[in-house]
């Protein structure tokens, strides 16, 4: 068993060493390669992609797997773990040609670029050739890897195992019943509040400054932690010693990065946090799904960065940088602009209790692309449509509408309710936080280290080692529960649009 084991970590090592790879490729392309390079980047990633296939599913591996499985008693826990999870992706993964699989990956690499391009020019019809490609193989993929279950179900239980649309349909139905009226009230009856001096000239320079301000203040190991400017942020994590998080700057629209840093900074603290045991480990050594991450962006973004206590904690710093552009405006003032709610185009920019909207008229729209009922030479008229029935908007351009997202042009359908479950957990785990510290004094007091350790101690430091559920459960003693998500948000919007007065 202890040969096994040694031959298993070294075949491990290996995946590793080509998922770093693709990684920092990728994050090359989206920050500095030129696009001219977009063929011989599809190759290449279709070569590692290849690579890492054969690596995933060769036969040694399965016999390292069936033989640490059948005495899990004789090994430690955490290489019995990855033997599970392994054995789990390799039932899937081998039922894909490799063919297929090089052909996908080659693909999302090219339609990556195409989508960069076709969103500065406003041009759908070059992306949609790719979406189109990438809806069919996304489908055919996922009846391979799970012939027994809906195409889409399949694809959703990729990002959060178990999570399937009867699930998701409930708990949208829940959100919409009880956060609707909600929305409407604020319409309707909400003081009017004042955010014209969010739309300025802010320098880019010193937004940048900012960022770095807003990283250290989140407390983001600066020496393992770096910022790039993207298109669509994201972040990625090749180790817990390497995490990147990108933004993207707006001269008219400073908040827009403040808030970018602040979720992508919630994302790298989860990566930067995991245990030293699992750092170097490509099955448990990132987030366990999708949602998860998600919830922790969200809640550093919402729960901490929408705060009034944080708000008054980094307001005079962006007074110091730009203190013509917000000269006598509070610190209250500026805090009630950045919760203001109302219907928006674009979902990164969008208000905490609209902010669901946008992910169901994704969610929808998925379901049909991969149900079939929904071509993508359709998508942005039906994407318009339910813009207008679900937000009561007008999309002027595609730009503002369908192309808005990176996530279909990396093949990243089913990512969509990630965000929506993620925000939900969010606020279940500030509750049980709440039982062991007063949040916003912690908040207030500028020290927000306390927060990052009990996140460490309950989340982070697990990586892949629990599963979603078992993560919820064990740090907030109890199952998913949606209804502190709506409770946190209606009591948030009543009190900032005076509601009960």
């Amino acid at each position: 068993m202890e040969d096994t084991v040694k031959r298993f970590k070294e075949h491990l090592e290996k995946m590793r060493a080509i998922d770093h790879a693709s990684g920092v490729l990728y994050y090359d392309s989206d920050t500095v390669m030129p696009k001219a390079n977009a063929e011989a980047f599809g190759r290449t990633m279709s070569y590692l992609s290849g690579e890492g296939y054969k690596l995933g599913t060769a036969p040694e591996l399965r016999g390292y797997i069936d033989a640490i499985l059948a005495a899990p008693d004789k090994v430690d826990y955490i290489t019995l773990r990855e033997a599970q999870e392994l054995h789990r992706q390799f039932a899937k993964l081998e039922r894909i040609p490799i063919e297929v699989f090089t052909e996908y990956s080659e693909l999302c690499s090219k339609a990556q670029l195409v989508w960069m391009e076709a969103k500065v020019d406003n041009d759908y019809a070059a992306f949609e050739p790719y979406l189109s490609k990438i809806v069919a193989m996304t489908r055919q993929m996922a009846e391979y890897t799970d012939p027994d279950m809906e195409p889409y179900n399949a694809v959703l239980d990729g990002y959060e195992r178990g999570l399937t649309m009867e699930v998701l349909d409930e708990f949208f139905a829940l959100l919409r019943n009880k956060l609707a009226p909600l929305v409407h009230e604020v319409m309707e009856r909400g003081r009017k509040l004042d955010t014209s001096f969010l739309k300025q000239n802010f320098s880019i320079d010193k937004q940048r400054e900012l960022s770095k301000y807003l990283m250290e203040v989140m407390c983001l190991p600066m020496d393992r932690c770096t910022i790039g400017e993207v298109e669509h942020p994201f972040t990625t994590g090749f180790s817990k010693y390497d995490v990147r998080i990108t933004t993207h700057y707006h001269e008219d629209m400073m908040a827009s990065n403040v808030f970018s840093v602040i979720h992508e900074g919630g994302h790298a603290l989860y990566e930067a946090n995991i245990a030293d045991e699992l750092t170097y480990s490509p099955v448990l050594g990132g987030g366990v799904s999708m949602s998860i991450h998600e919830s922790r962006s969200r809640f550093f973004e919402n729960i901490i960065g929408r705060s009034p206590e944080y708000v008054n904690l980094i307001y005079p710093k962006i007074v110091e940088l730009f203190p013509e552009q917000l000269k006598g405006i509070s610190s209250e003032q500026f805090w009630l602009a950045i919760n203001e709610s109302r219907p928006s185009l674009i979902r990164t920019e969008a208000d905490e209790l609209t902010y669901t909207l946008h992910i169901m008229v994704r969610y929808e729209l998925e379901k049909r692309l991969i149900a079939g009922t929904l071509s993508t030479k359709d998508l942005p008229a039906a994407w318009d449509e339910m813009y207008r029935e679900y937000l009561g908007i007008e999309v002027p351009n595609d730009k503002e509408g369908v192309l808005q997202d990176s996530h279909w042009s990396g093949g990243m359908i089913g990512y969509f309710p990630s965000y929506a479950l993620g925000s939900a957990y969010s606020a279940q785990f500030r509750h049980s936080m709440q039982k062991d510290m007063d949040v916003s004094a912690q908040i207030a007091s500028g020290d927000l280290h306390p927060i990052v350790a009990w996140l460490t101690e309950r989340i982070y430091r697990f990586g892949g080692l629990k599963t979603p559920k078992d993560i919820i459960r064990d740090a907030t003693g109890e199952d998913f529960d949606p209804n502190y998500y709506i409770d946190y948000l209606t009591e948030k919007y009543r009190r900032i649009y005076e509601l009960d007065k």
